[in-house]
């Protein structure tokens, strides 16, 4: 058994150190918010916090968190920051199909924890690493200015 810290609480999990976090969080946990895209940490749909770091999950081995907590999709919105951009994700009606969005919002609320005042550059240079097979790069955008303006 190892002991994680997620969404604020403890818990134990029945996996081997190698399992990746992904699988811990979606199969142990039942906490199904955080996608699994391509296996290879390329798309960021399984884009998680660590420690309080936006990291991709389907990659990093459950030894590899050691005792930093984890924060998923499922408690973003008790965050400060994490509900400024849930309320402009709604705003702008980002989602399409939906599936690469909470790794969106997970990369989105840490960029804006480490810039408080982004330009639209930095902006596409930060989430340029998230996927959305949709195409709603523009409305991702936009919804990231528009949490960074509300939270200033």
């Amino acid at each position: 058994m190892i002991s994680l810290r997620v969404n604020g609480r403890t818990v134990q999990v029945d996996a081997e150190p190698d399992t990746p976090l992904l699988w811990v969080i979606r199969e142990n946990l039942k906490l199904t918010g955080t996608k699994y895209g391509c296996g290879v940490a390329a798309c960021g749909a399984c884009t998680v916090h660590v420690g309080g770091n936006a990291v991709r999950s389907c990659s990093l081995p459950l030894s590899a968190v050691g005792n930093q907590p984890v924060t998923t999709i499922e408690a973003i919105g008790a965050d400060r920051v994490g509900k400024a951009v849930q309320v402009a994700w709604i705003k702008h009606d980002v989602p399409q199909c939906g599936y690469c969005q909470s790794g969106q919002v997970m990369t989105a609320v840490d960029f804006l924890k480490k810039k408080k005042h982004p330009t639209e550059a930095e902006v596409i240079e930060s989430m340029g690493g998230n996927l959305c097979r949709c195409g709603t790069y523009e409305r991702i955008k936009a919804a990231v200015l528009d949490a960074s303006r509300s939270l200033a």
